[in-house]
């Protein structure tokens, strides 16, 4: 049995708990919040025995082998110090913390205390995810990615979220040294990155505020970004992010030497583009029944997905992945997912 904590009790705080539920021999031990309230709502409504407002506190008394960190990011820096020091696991949300000097301080703690450290990338493990980044490993795209393109929409029209940031100036997203843009786009710039060659990539990035924030008097945030990237190798890539492309896209795309795949986040497909060639008007008819083949085949994995119960909204699958992959590598060792 693992124990988990979880610093934090807010909205992503339950989905956490929901995906941690469905892993078997995974147990959260405690919650702690520095609101009592709510540290005490989720305990009452998850029957989790352990209910704190100090951190500290929780680790000491609750023998926790894993604690995952759901609080806004400007305390993930001292959180994270503060659980590893203390000997557990760490999972902290993203954005991981709100530079790179600490993100780098907390990876060098992990590694002294022989302890595992993960990022909250929950984006990169759904199914599509996971099946593209199968066929990669296998050589489908017949050599090194020659160009990648991430497209992260997010609409502010979403009530739940971006209503309450735009209608509170002090909201803990605008505090962030990057606001909306720091806190949502390493779910999509983390897809190129993982293919990327290098540490110091050639960035050209523009970004401004949409007509729609202006129009509304939000025009200190920035909502629209386009940019441009080159690694140390000879792979490009383009990243768009956007909150007024309609509807919303989450798709990723890589091109290699020989075929390419595209990943379609929303509807959870993966379409893989060969490098075929026919005669005459052939080519206006076979590849349009390939595509059309593909879609159904990802249509019945959907389905059976489903019927098995290993399918729901696309990110709290890819979240039940990546803690149940964390986990793994807590009992038996190995590598972080990745």
């Amino acid at each position: 049995m693992i124990r988990i904590g979880i610093i934090g009790c807010g909205k992503i705080a339950d989905q956490h708990a929901v995906q941690i539920r469905r892993i078997p021999g995974a147990e959260i031990a405690a919650v702690c919040d520095s609101e009592p309230l709510m540290a005490r709502q989720m305990a009452e409504r998850w029957n989790i025995k352990g209910s704190y407002t100090d951190s500290r506190q929780m680790l000491e008394t609750s023998k926790l082998d894993v604690v995952h960190i759901t609080t806004p990011p400007q305390s993930h820096f001292e959180l994270g110090r503060l659980c590893l020091e203390a000997g557990t696991h760490v999972y902290i949300e993203k954005p991981f913390t709100l530079n790179v000097a600490d993100a780098e301080a907390l990876i060098g703690l992990a590694a002294r205390m022989g302890l595992k450290l993960t990022a909250g990338h929950n984006a990169q493990f759904t199914h599509a995810m996971v099946r593209m980044r199968d066929l990669v490993a296998g050589g489908y795209l017949g050599g090194k990615p020659v160009h990648l393109e991430s497209t992260y929409c997010y609409s502010l029209g979403d009530e739940s979220y971006a209503k309450a940031m735009l209608g509170d100036t002090g909201h803990w997203v605008r505090a962030l040294p990057g606001s909306l843009l720091q806190n949502i786009i390493s779910h999509g710039i983390s897809k190129i990155a993982e293919f990327l060659e290098g540490d110091e990539p050639l960035v050209m990035a523009h970004g401004f505020t949409s007509p729609m924030l202006t129009r509304i008097g939000q025009g200190d945030i920035t909502d629209e970004v386009r940019v441009i990237i080159q690694g140390d190798g000879a792979t490009t890539a383009y990243f768009t992010f956007s909150s007024q492309i309609g509807p919303t896209q989450h798709q990723f795309r890589i091109y290699g030497p020989r075929n390419s795949l595209i990943v379609d986040d929303d509807h959870q497909t993966l379409i893989k583009v060969r490098n075929d060639t026919y005669k005459s008007y052939l080519r206006y008819f076979v590849p349009p029944l390939e595509y059309a083949g593909q879609y159904i085949r990802n249509f019945g994995l959907n389905v059976g997905g489903f019927v098995r119960g290993n399918f729901h909204l696309p990110f709290d699958s890819g979240l039940k992945t990546l803690i149940e992959s964390f986990y793994s590598t807590i009992e038996g060792g190995g590598p972080l997912p990745n």
